[in-house]
C-alpha cells in the first residue's frame, strides 16, 4: 500500500505505512505525529518516511528540527527505529526494554516509554498498559501487549495490536466491530486471576475512553466510530472473550 498521512485535527496526524509479512502479505503499519502545546512535535512509533508523506511531515516540523521525541510504544515493532533515529537525530528516543536490546545502535533514553515519568512529561496524551497480559511476552510470537495512547483533543486512540478491527468489518460495516488480538489468551500472565485483571482493565478503558472517534490500529487501518460506538464495541469484545480468558 502507498504511505498516507491523515490530519485528524487538533494536532494529530495518523501516518499509515507498509509492512510486508513473510515477503508476501502487506499487513500495514502505523505511526502518528502529534503537536504539543509547546509547538514542538512527537511521534508515536518509528516509521521510515518517504515521498509525499515525508515532505508533509518535514514541512510541519521545520524540516524535522521541531521533533522533540519518538515514543516507541510496541516492544515488538522495532524494524524502523534505527532509520528513524538517523532521520531525527536531535529527538529523544523512548522505548521498552526490548527496544534497547534489539536496536542497541539507537541512543535510548533511560526512562522507559511505559514509565510514569514519560506519561507525566506528555500531558496532552493519556497512556494505558494492559493488566493481566505480558507487555513483553516471553514468546516472541505473541504480540498482544502494547502501550495504548489516547489523544483527547482529537478523540483519537492509537493501538498497536492489542485491539483490532476484524478484516471482515473494515468494509461495508454498519457499525465498526472491535476484536481482541488473537494471541490475547496466550499472552496472559501466569497468575490465577490474570484473565479477570485483563477483562477489568479493558472494561474500565472502554468507559474511560468512551469518546473515541478515531481508531488508529497498526494493522487494522484508520476507522471512525460515532458517539458511543467505541465503548459499546469494546465492551462487546470483552464480553465475548470473558469466559475463555477467565477459565484459566
Amino acid at each position: 500500500m502507498d504511505d498516507e498521512i491523515h490530519d485528524l485535527g487538533k494536532g494529530f496526524w495518523s501516518i499509515r505505512g507498509s509492512f510486508i509479512k513473510n515477503g508476501v502479505l502487506d499487513i500495514g503499519v502505523q505511526s502518528a505525529l502529534i503537536k504539543l502545546a509547546s509547538g514542538r512535535f512527537i511521534f508515536l512509533d518509528s516509521y521510515t518516511l518517504t515521498g509525499d508523506v515525508r515532505e508533509q511531515v518535514m514541512g510541519l516540523t521545520n524540516d524535522g528540527k521541531d521533533v522533540e521525541a519518538v515514543l516507541n510504544v510496541h516492544p515488538f515493532h522495532t524494524v524502523h527505529c534505527a532509520q528513524m533515529a538517523k532521520d531525527f537525530p536531535q529527538a529523544i528516543f523512548y522505548g521498552s526494554r526490548r527496544h534497547h536490546q534489539q536496536v542497541p545502535e539507537v541512543h535510548w533514553a533511560k526512562d522507559l516509554v511505559e514509565s510514569a515519568t514519560v506519561a507525566a512529561r506528555y500531558t496532552e496524551l493519556e497512556f494505558s498498559l494492559p493488566s493481566g497480559i505480558y507487555y513483553i511476552s516471553p514468546d516472541e510470537n505473541i504480540h498482544a501487549g502494547s502501550l495504548l495512547v489516547y489523544h483527547p483533543a482529537s478523540q483519537s486512540i492509537y493501538v498497536d495490536d492489542t485491539f483490532e478491527i476484524p478484516p471482515s468489518k473494515l468494509f461495508n460495516a454498519v457499525q465498526p466491530t472491535l476484536g481482541l488480538h488473537p494471541t490475547t489468551k496466550q499472552a496472559l500472565k501466569d497468575a490465577k486471576n490474570a484473565g479477570e485483571q485483563y477483562c477489568a482493565w479493558a472494561t474500565a478503558l472502554a468507559h474511560q475512553w468512551r469518546d473515541t472517534h478515531y481508531f488508529c490500529g497498526a494493522h487494522s487501518g484508520l476507522v471512525e466510530f460515532s458517539k458511543g460506538e467505541f465503548e459499546a464495541a469494546l465492551l462487546s469484545a470483552v464480553a465475548a472473550a470473558r469466559s475463555e480468558l477467565q477459565s484459566l
